[in-house]
């Protein structure tokens, strides 16, 4: 078994499913039918991609480890993703800037993971790029809808764009998994993906009339499995019935 690459794997996988279940939340409650149904599909492609990259998990761990064990049965400091998407619904301008600050970093890394000599994660890369492209179009057409609007909406997404900012440096940050899996051929340099990020970001917000945040001091801590105290609440929905109805499948 080897335990880096599951552990690199997971870093992945759990940004998709913690942002994911995020967004399930909202089912129900978008601003208009289009929009919901919009953010739904976003959430169902996202737990989609975190199945495959379970799937691989459980096979590379064997036993009796399946997607629900890896999904629902694990602790807090067990999950990998990243600060940035277990933050809050708070409204639905921060339900779309953390959503745009993570589908551009999403899409940056697909195309390049597309190369991966794990021919596993390249196909997995592949499927989700194509999907990803979507929520980054959806995404990006809504930051400058906002920040281009109304004097409300523009101040609302600017908020939000404010508070998230300080979030957007740790998805750059390798940890030790993802450091070796670049050395292996396998894993991607995130270090050469922060200046097109900050880019294409800045590009975006920019076209929206939008101020791009003066941020000195950046959270970290998801990845190392450190989280913030929302972190807490989405496991207990999210692991509630599989611990008290054990051995559900999805």
């Amino acid at each position: 078994m080897d335990n880096n690459l599951i552990q690199y794997i997971l870093g992945i996988a759990d940004n998709s499913l913690i942002l994911g279940q995020r967004l399930g939340e909202l089912c129900g409650h978008g601003p208009s039918l289009e929009t919901d149904i919009a953010l739904t599909n976003i959430s169902l492609d996202l737990l989609g991609q975190t199945r495959l990259y379970y799937q691989y998990v459980a096979q590379l761990q064997g036993g009796e480890a399946t997607e629900d064990t890896i999904a629902f049965l694990r602790l807090e400091r067990d999950y990998k993703n990243a600060l940035l998407v277990e933050q809050p619904n708070t409204d639905f301008g921060y339900v779309i800037a953390r959503q745009f600050l993570f589908d551009v970093f999403h899409l940056l890394l697909l195309e390049e993971l597309q190369h991966s000599k794990d021919e596993h994660l390249a196909a997995i890369a592949v499927k989700s790029t194509k999907e990803v492209l979507y929520h980054t179009r959806f995404s990006s057409d809504w930051i400058k809808r906002l920040g281009d609007g109304t004097p409300e909406s523009h101040a609302r997404i600017q908020t939000a764009i404010n508070d998230l900012w300080i979030y957007t440096d740790e998805l750059f940050q390798p940890t030790e998994a993802e450091s070796i899996a670049v050395v292996q051929g396998i894993g991607v340099d995130l270090t050469q993906l922060k200046a097109n990020y900050y880019q294409q970001v800045s590009a975006v917000l920019t076209a929206a009339t939008l101020i791009i945040p003066a941020v000195e001091y950046f959270q970290k801590g998801g990845k190392q499995g450190i989280h913030s105290e929302h972190m807490g609440f989405i496991l207990a929905e999210l692991q509630y019935m599989q611990r008290a109805y054990p051995n559900m499948n999805w």
